[in-house]
């Protein structure tokens, strides 16, 4: 079965090992706050989207286009 196409990008950064132990520190505080799993990744997205004030995506709402 293929994938379905997706209109998201990946790449590669690099962030100092302090930082990583931050974010995955606070990923597990609103991991228990949500009652889901939030990962540093999605914090990192979450940082990104609020200081650019970015739009979600029909992807992050898990509509179909």
């Amino acid at each position: 079965m293929a994938r379905p196409k997706s209109n998201n990008v990946q790449i590669n950064i690099s962030i100092p090992l302090k930082w990583k132990i931050e974010l995955e520190n606070l990923a597990r505080i609103y991991s228990v706050e949500e009652g889901t799993t939030i990962t540093f990744l999605d914090l990192m997205r979450r940082g990104i989207q609020e200081k650019y004030q970015l739009g979600e995506t029909d992807d992050e709402r898990g509509t179909i286009s």
